[in-house]
């Protein structure tokens, strides 16, 4: 995995929590320019990106990144220092994975870094409720590059409903009285209808489309 932030001491910190728990760090960088370079170099699966950096910040670098075809497959936890964060917002929106505070314990940070490799996303449904309640935008001109709430079965607008809640498969397939590989194809149709990356971005579009709102959680 490769750790982008401006601190040596953050990046040598995260390196050394990582390393014992054997996950490598393959590359540092100290802004932006950096970490794109460094990602298109060694392709990792994860990076942690700190938003705010010199010369170019977390945001771009992330959008550069999950533009890129040769990063593809490559996942993004989002470092900051400020949970309720417009740079947060609009990087969970442009494809990032999750994020974490920088005050994240040894154990959470490893926890994070192993739930985003297997392709799940690292999700605080509490934050992200005010986070788009906060800052997304009030308009749906965003939202048009992303598919048609209608084409969604009601059976698929449920499990959005519900996701947005941050509800876990299990939880989903509890609530609904289905098997867990029946959660999972309804995730996985709804990711495809909705042409999103993964859960996060589902989850942000429920609030921004106003399917969930912060009184339904």
């Amino acid at each position: 995995m490769v750790i982008a932030d401006d601190q040596a001491l953050v990046r040598g910190g995260f390196k050394m929590i990582l390393g014992a728990a054997g996950i490598p760090v393959i590359a540092e960088a100290a802004d932006g320019e950096q970490a794109v370079a460094a990602v298109l170099k060694h392709r990792p699966d994860v990076v942690l990106m700190d938003i705010r950096m010199p010369e170019m910040d977390g945001l771009e670098a992330t959008r550069r990144i999950l533009a890129a075809p040769a990063a593809s497959g490559c996942r993004i936890i989002i470092l900051t220092t400020f949970d309720l964060d417009q740079y947060v917002y609009a990087a969970l929106s442009a494809g990032a994975s999750g994020f974490l505070l920088k005050d994240v314990s040894p154990e959470q940070l490893v926890a994070a870094v192993r739930l985003v490799r297997t392709g799940d996303a690292l999700l605080a449904p509490s934050i992200t409720r005010r986070l788009v309640e906060r800052f997304a935008p009030r308009d749906s001109g965003r939202l048009s590059s992303h598919g048609d709430l209608s084409e969604l079965t009601p059976r698929e607008l449920e499990v959005l409903q519900l996701l947005a809640r941050g509800m876990s498969n299990a939880e989903l397939a509890a609530q609904l009285t289905l098997s867990e590989a029946t959660i999972k194809t309804h995730v996985a149709r709804i990711l495809a209808k909705l042409q999103l990356r993964d859960r996060v971005q589902a989850v942000v579009l429920a609030y921004e489309t106003g399917l969930a709102s912060p009184s339904s959680g």
